[in-house]
């Protein structure tokens, strides 16, 4: 070999083995991280990188970011956490539309970061924060990402990570915790922001609250002592119209710190690399001490660390069980010493706690812009308030912070002015017990009456003892005269508390006056309307307190009566599920019927245009939500009108089923019942049930097969897709996946953001729901337990109505039942 050819052989080696063995920040759409190959990213400080993981003894392989001079792995961020790899065939790459995807055996599509907008030279880069970022390669701004892995936090938090939204996207970051040291896939627990009027950071185990930090003060959240200035980091909050978010950072760049939702010991840890040890070392951790328990002392109760018991009445409270006042009784709360009385504001007083964590914000409101004094007369006339604050605390306080009904998670964080950033709160009591607390001006001078002469106090009380006899007798007949109008008006009110059989129901359901309402809607105007159906109009509404409410208003010739408008009260109001639309209240006075709803401001699912992940997501939530009607409520419900009309979508275009004026609800073994009135949507109803009247938690899977259906095709179940067969689109589908032409099926609009496996998974489970013969259909949990599995499935047989309607009219003919068939179609909001 000669020496020119061996210099260009060696060049070509090294230039070979630094492409590909040497470590990289970036690639491009020609290159690829793999697996098998062990290559990965490296942030250009050689801090953090990016590459393929196991965990314990498991051999499920996860993409991830760990730091690369830590000994110990500390993994920071994990891309396919609830989807594993079973083997070393893991690929990261651009496909070429510039989306960022995971690849296992056969190229199937384990994970995707979707950008929002299509690359023209995408590149993918891991920064020396920690984040792996996607831009485009000749971008200016050097913080214009596509996409970002810092917008999907796993359980840690970095310096530099926002924790909070987007509120011009909706975007959400917020902390899930692995679902545990070796597993993680997420966990139960989680934190973030959430978006009240004054909004705080809060942990949820599942869908309870754990624990709360309090809002934000200008200095800090008011519940967070541990938050004060130190050597390792420096925070921020920020909250505008565009965004919400608390974030942190470093002081010094040599210090390595980050913070860790922890599900094994339910905590959330920060922690420092001591590089001498060789070890992370906790530096803080909340909940920090009983105390910190979301709620632990009930309403208007005080928790104090070091009082015996912790749990204390504040002032001008009484413990609600004195008689066992104990921890078993503590969340029982505290109820006031003194009703008040709306009627005469002078006796209306507010009592100055200092050093409290502020209450729950769920029911508060504020405005930045107002000062104490302009708080305390909003809040002094209206009735609902119980409390206000300030809503900033630095330079001598502003803003208005306003609480309504109870007052409940407060705990004593600091007292006898031990810490210079304490925050004040007054609480609604009345004027005479405001005994030793500083009060405002406007309430410190001296009642006048407390000074009248003991004897004139008592001719007073004479004379009104003479007048009491003279009109006690006409008030006796005024009130008899009254009574039976009265009794008459109660009598609508108390048909809502009784349930179908006439069994008296504690509902516990707020009533709302006709007045409360017309003034929620702008006396029901047209602007405010969402949607109509066949039981009346959707109207959105404002409640005083800045509460934003769906109001169903049945019309006087609805199709659904008092019977329907009690069956969903009764169905709904003691069901509690992330997945079904929760019931507020409701108004029955005179001729008028109303409920009310948390608003959904996403509407209804038949107007859905988003990609495959969102509409997995929501396919997922309707199961969840089935399984607990089905299997986990107080009572087996069985909705008896599914369809996508009636799934709404929230803020964060999570799935909730609604409108429950159709469901039947079962007690004990009961599975099933018969009803001489089909009442539903045609197109959705199982065959036994539009044919036969039969109904049971099987007719429910059927109509979540075909709303499986409508959201993998895009298209609704009722009309013709084919001219020759008359097919409708169960009919249509089944004959396209008998013949393998499934990639036909699927919404054009899924192509790009499909996991194609996932979605033929989904159009299986479909037709595995749709089966002619009702114990031929899995159970709602079974069906959720094959969407989150690999495991194989069960051929289907033939499904049912699957010729559309010639099948469903010929087989109304063949039936020997004589039963009624009325079917009411309601129209989504």
């Amino acid at each position: 070999m000669g020496v020119s050819a061996f210099v260009f052989l060696s060049s070509s080696l090294f230039l070979f083995y630094s492409v590909f063995s040497n470590a990289v920040d970036s690639i491009t759409q020609s290159q690829s991280i793999s697996d098998s190959k062990g290559t990965n990213l490296v942030s250009k400080d050689g801090g953090f990188v990016l590459g393929f993981f196991s965990t314990g003894n498991s051999n499920n392989r996860y993409l991830g970011i760990w730091y690369k001079n830590i000994p110990v792995r500390t993994v920071v961020w994990v891309a396919n956490r609830g989807n594993p790899i079973r083997d070393s065939s893991g690929v990261l790459m651009l496909n070429s539309s510039g989306s960022l995807v995971l690849l296992s055996q056969n190229r199937t599509v384990v994970w995707s970061a979707n950008s929002t907008k299509e690359a023209g030279s995408p590149v993918v880069e891991l920064l020396d924060s920690g984040n792996l970022v996607l831009r485009e390669k000749n971008e200016e701004n050097p913080e214009s990402y596509l996409w970002q892995s810092f917008d999907y936090p796993s359980d840690t938090w970095l310096p530099g990570m926002k924790l909070g939204w987007d509120l011009r996207t909706g975007l959400e970051r917020r902390l899930t915790a692995w679902k545990s040291p070796d597993d993680p896939s997420p966990g139960e627990l989680s934190c973030g922001i959430v978006l009240h009027n004054y909004p705080e950071i809060v942990t949820k185990n599942g869908s309870k609250i754990y624990g709360r930090t309090g809002p934000w003060n200008g200095i800090r959240f008011s519940g967070a002592l541990w938050l004060k200035a130190n050597p390792v980091y420096n925070f921020t909050f920020v909250s505008n119209k565009d965004e919400l978010y608390f974030m942190y950072h470093t002081i010094k760049k040599s210090v390595i710190t980050r913070a860790v939702l922890n599900q094994t010991f339910y905590v959330n840890e920060r922690y420092i690399w001591i590089e001498a040890d060789k070890k992370w070392i906790p530096y803080c951790s909340v909940p920090q001490d009983k105390c910190d328990s979301y709620n632990l002392c009930g309403a208007y109760g005080n928790c104090k660390i070091g009082d015996s018991p912790i749990c204390q009445c504040v002032e001008g409270f009484k413990p609600k069980s004195p008689e066992t006042w104990n921890p078993d009784d503590w969340a029982k709360g505290c109820v006031r010493t003194t009703e008040l009385s709306c009627k005469d504001k002078d006796k209306i007083g507010f009592v100055k706690l200092v050093g409290l964590k502020l209450p729950d914000t769920t029911y508060s409101w504020m405005n930045e812009s107002m000062n104490l004094n302009e708080c305390e007369v909003k809040c002094l006339n209206n009735c609902s308030c119980t409390a206000y604050s300030n809503t900033d605390i630095r330079d001598g306080g502003s803003g208005c912070a306003i609480w309504y009904g109870d007052l409940i998670d407060i705990r004593q964080v600091a007292a006898n002015g031990q810490d210079a950033n304490l925050q004040d709160v007054y609480i609604r009591i009345p004027a005479s017990k405001k005994v030793n607390q500083e009060v405002s001006p406007k309430k410190k001078k001296v009642n006048q009456e407390d000074v009248i002469d003991k004897q004139k106090m008592k001719v007073r009380v004479a004379v009104a003892i003479a007048i009491a006899v003279v009109f006690g007798v006409l008030l006796i007949a005024y009130c008899i005269c009254k009574r039976k109008n009265f009794r008459e008006k109660m009598k609508n009110k108390r048909m809502i508390d009784q349930n179908i059989d006439g069994q008296n129901e504690d509902l516990e359901l707020p009533f709302y006056s006709l007045a409360t309402i017309a003034i929620a809607t702008n006396k029901f105007s047209s602007n405010t309307k969402l949607g109509e159906g066949g039981f009346g109009l959707v109207y959105k509404g404002i409640l005083a307190d800045g509460q934003e409410i769906a109001v169903k208003r049945l019309s006087q010739n609805s199709r659904q009566g008092l019977s329907e408008f009690k069956n969903e009260v009764i169905s709904i109001a003691k069901l509690q599920h992330r997945n079904l639309v929760r019931l507020l209240g409701y108004c029955i006075e005179g001729e008028e019927k109303m409920l009310i709803y948390e608003y959904m401001p996403n509407g209804s699912l038949d107007s859905f245009i988003f990609g495959w992940p969102m509409r997995f997501n929501i396919i997922c939530g309707i199961a969840r939500g089935l399984q607990y009607l089905h299997e986990d409520s107080r009572l087996r419900i069985i909705h008896r009108d599914l369809k996508a009309s009636n799934i709404l979508l929230d803020s964060k275009m999570n799935p909730k089923i609604s409108d429950f004026g159709m469901a039947r609800s079962f007690g004990g073994d009961q599975t099933e019942g018969n009803t001489n009135r089909v009442v539903g949507t045609c197109g959705y109803m199982a065959p036994e049930y539009a044919i036969d009247g039969l109904f049971s938690v099987k007719s429910d899977v059927f109509s979540f097969g075909i709303l499986l259906l409508e959201i993998i095709c895009g298209k609704k179940n009722r009309g013709s897709f084919h001219l020759e067969y008359s097919l409708n689109l169960v009919g249509h589908a089944w004959k396209s996946w008998k013949e393998g032409r499934t990639l036909e099926l699927i919404d054009t609009c899924l192509k790009d953001s499909c996991i194609l496996s996932e979605l033929e998974r989904c159009l299986h489970i479909s037709f595995l729901c749709l089966q002619q013969h009702h114990e031929d259909r899995p159970n709602m949990s079974f069906v959720v337990m094959m969407l989150h599995s690999e495991s194989s499935l069960q051929e289907p047989k033939e499904p049912g109505f699957y010729v559309g309607k010639k099948s469903l009219s010929s087989s109304k003919n063949q039936s020997s039942s004589t039963n009624e068939i009325t079917i009411t179609s309601l129209d989504g909001r």
